[in-house]
């Protein structure tokens, strides 16, 4: 990967944004722990962050505090990710119910927007499908048409590598740290912090905290973004990677699942997540999305 180098400082943005440290809680979802983080006052308009497959909230380390001076945010580690607890089963309604928990658990009040991206983009309009009427508007971040989320062929293929334990220090593991998909970008100080919160030691050992089972055949419970988009009754804006997943042929078939009546945000020279390579383009991209949104709200309450 280029762009990888530990010898790469942090920029200032980077370093004022993680002095914000988040709030940790945790709520209990179908005798499940549910962790989250949270930004900003209380009482404020609220935002939802939801990861994707294999990822966790600390993903959002380096977004989040740039609304958190406008927004009370929250984002979960949905079950089996992070910080959270492990199930059986994985069902993405599961998934939807536990973030609108984390939310509330958090501190939003009132209809939060939702973002999610890749798998966590799937969650969301699952979220809007069940509940809808509780939404101010959800964003999906690059999240393809796929039968099967995008992370998870080569997260199954890696963890069946290494069917044994394989011993890893701190620095080995962080070192190893890849986003699946791959993308050629990922930088260093983005990567390190969130490799060093998607670890734990284990018997002297350090492992990835994620739980291999969501990566079985079986989760999901049938899920299909394609059927999910046209049912969504909420306001939506669909965001594209330039070198992401969502190719000229599948922009067209979100288009005509969605009426042709969401805008799609195209994020220029960016992977497929966004917040390891060009994460104040997204930042950029939110603001202005739940910016106009709410504009529009105000001008429409005002008469």
């Amino acid at each position: 990967m280029s762009a990888t180098s530990e010898s790469v400082a942090a920029p200032a943005w980077f370093t004022r944004a993680l002095a914000q440290k988040p709030e940790h809680g945790s709520t209990t979802v179908d005798g499940c722990d549910i962790h989250y983080r949270a930004w900003g006052d209380l009482g404020k308009p609220g935002l939802l962050l939801v990861h994707g497959g294999g990822a966790n909230s600390s993903w959002w380390d380096h977004v989040a505090p740039f609304g958190a001076g406008t927004h009370r945010i929250v984002a979960l580690d949905m079950s089996g990710h992070g910080d959270s607890g492990r199930r059986d089963m994985y069902w993405t309604k599961t998934w939807a119910k536990e973030a609108m928990a984390a939310a509330r658990a958090g501190g939003i009040e009132g209809k939060p927007f939702v973002v999610g991206h890749s798998m966590g983009g799937w969650v969301t309009s699952q979220i809007a499908v069940d509940f809808g009427d509780e939404l101010a508007g959800i964003m999906i971040i690059d999240s393809p048409l796929n039968d099967e989320p995008p992370e998870i062929k080569p997260m199954t293929e890696r963890a069946h590598k290494h069917l044994g334990p394989r011993q890893s220090t701190l620095e080995e593991i962080c070192a190893r740290f890849r986003p699946q998909p791959l993308q050629d970008v990922v930088l260093p100080y983005v990567g390190r912090n969130i490799a060093e919160q998607s670890v734990h030691e284990v018997d002297g050992n350090w492992v990835w905290k994620f739980d291999k089972g969501i990566f079985t055949p079986h989760r999901h419970g049938g899920f299909k973004l394609r059927d999910r988009l046209p049912e969504l009754k909420v306001r939506t804006a669909y965001v594209r990677c330039e070198h992401g997943l969502i190719n000229d042929a599948m922009a067209a078939d979100i288009n005509d699942l969605l009426d042709n009546r969401v805008p799609m945000v195209e994020l220029p020279d960016s992977g497929h997540h966004p917040m390891l390579d060009r994460p104040l383009t997204l930042i950029a991209a939110i603001r202005a999305t739940i910016g106009a949104w709410e504009v529009h709200d105000r001008i429409a309450a005002a008469g």
